[in-house]
């Protein structure tokens, strides 16, 4: 698979990314000339959003969801110390349709999140296109064109990320830092941080989608986009 730029006008070979890069051309310019803003801001300050948590576990269960638009719901979760994680519901209060661990510390996502664009790609290799695209195990991850390795989409969760699915059950988009399920992993892996967000779904083909953060604060375009290609 080519790299996947930051840059918005990188020229790449890969039809299905190409495609799916053009839902967003036209806000990339503006964008370009500001810093990260909204949930990203909110990213980078997690040392200072811990009364967070408080607020999370106090929420509970809403009886009816919160948003009432199509908008899919996207959380990036870990342990500073830890790699990250990625949960894709269609809102908050469904069982996630897609988790997986990124095979990248928390801390270094939180740096690529200091630049104004950040892509991360998820390419299947598997050719004989039986499972929906999502359903796909074996995943190469890239970040802002760079390889970073390779993940197995979850079959089950985790007690972590199970902790962190109950906890966020009432939230629709935040950021912040939860509390741990267990006082040793705060010790040793640093504090769990989250960010959830919503995110407009854009499907190319059978083979190839999208997601693009909508920003709270009305600024035009994402800043974050998620990308899953399978090969043909």
């Amino acid at each position: 698979m080519p790299p996947v730029h930051s840059s918005p006008f990188y020229q790449t070979d890969n039809p299905a990314i190409l495609s799916l890069l053009r839902h967003t051309s036209t806000g990339d310019q503006k964008r370009s000339k500001s810093s990260s803003g909204g949930l990203l801001r909110m990213f980078k300050l997690f040392p200072m959003l811990t009364s967070g948590c408080k607020m999370v576990a106090l929420l509970g269960r809403p009886r009816k969801p919160l948003l009432k638009d199509n908008a899919t719901t996207g959380t990036i979760f870990g342990f500073r110390k830890g790699r990250v994680c990625l949960a894709i519901q269609e809102d908050p209060h469904c069982w996630p349709m897609f988790v997986i661990e990124l095979p990248m510390l928390t801390s270094a996502l939180q740096k690529e999140m200091a630049s104004d664009i950040v892509r991360i790609a998820l390419e299947s290799e598997t050719k004989t296109h039986k499972k929906k695209l999502l359903e796909e195990f074996v995943w190469a991850v890239y970040c802002n064109g760079r390889k970073v390795g390779y993940s197995i989409r979850r079959k089950q969760m985790s007690e972590d990320e199970l902790h962190v699915m109950q906890l966020l059950r009432g939230v629709s988009m935040g950021a912040g830092v939860l509390p741990s399920p267990n006082e040793k992993e705060t010790s040793t892996d640093g504090e769990l941080t989250y960010m959830r967000a919503r995110f407009e779904r854009v499907v190319g083909s059978k083979d190839s989608e999208a997601l693009y953060m909508i920003n709270p604060d009305g600024a035009a375009g994402p800043e974050l986009s998620i990308f899953f290609v399978r090969n043909r």
